[in-house]
């Protein structure tokens, strides 16, 4: 398992990543990935967040952004962000799409985590719709898992909540996603109600990595808004 603090070498980042040393150098010259820290004998070492950044690269590309494309992406962010707030980033980018869901053995399920799941991890992951196991697979072992949402379900298997609170904070999420789907839905109905079907469906492919961004930026603000009032009263 990667920690905070946890050292990667140039083919062993490759080797999470899925992706070859060359593509690593590569991505590092065009200023896609910052540079590693220099650790002992000049040997370059990269942490979690260079994990984050190239499978966010990797997810853009899967969408069909060109490398020019990637970069303005990537410039758009801040420079700090944390392997956490890119894996957040990657699950946007993999909602544009209609499905990432992908049949995998528990093996490849475990290196694209980059740890060992028990089953209480699988628990919590299914809890949270990032993966579900698929009965009647040869070894016993084969799970459906949300490519886009692996990697920060991932992350908050460390986060010290309940398995309970976990589902309850995803029914909270889902029942009022849905709410705010079907306001927007309806108001962009309104709007493009003398179109023709053309229009609407590229107008519709438009609009919706704008109408997912603005969602979770306007979600992200809200939630520290929420968060300071918190813990002010505690303090």
């Amino acid at each position: 398992m990667t920690t905070e603090t946890e050292a990667l070498t140039i083919d062993e980042l490759a080797a999470r990543a899925g992706v070859t040393v060359r593509t690593v150098r590569f991505y590092g010259t065009r200023g896609l990935l910052p540079p590693p820290a220099i650790g002992p004998r000049r040997v370059g070492h990269y942490g979690r967040e260079h994990l984050a950044r190239l499978e966010l690269i990797e997810e853009l590309q899967h969408r069909g952004m060109t490398l020019a494309a990637i970069e303005r992406y990537l410039g758009q962010l801040p420079p700090d962000l944390s392997a956490r707030d890119l894996a957040v980033q990657r699950a946007v980018v993999a909602s544009w799409a209609p499905s990432a869901t992908e049949t995998v053995s528990r093996g490849e399920l475990e290196r694209r985590a980059g740890r060992e799941l028990d089953e209480e991890d699988l628990k919590r992951l299914a809890a949270m719709d990032v993966v579900e196991p698929v009965g009647g697979a040869p070894d016993g072992e084969a799970f459906r898992v949300d490519a886009g949402l692996l990697r920060l379900g991932v992350e908050l298997l460390d986060v010290p909540l309940s398995h309970e609170t976990v589902l309850a904070a995803r029914t909270t999420l889902t029942e009022h996603s849905r709410a705010a789907a079907h306001e927007l839905s309806r108001q962009l109905r309104d709007a493009v109600a003398d179109k023709d079907a053309r229009d609407v469906r590229s107008l519709s492919a438009r609009m919706h990595p704008l109408v997912v961004q603005a969602l979770l930026t306007t979600f992200q603000r809200s939630l520290r808004e929420e968060l300071r009032e918190w813990l002010d009263e505690e303090g």
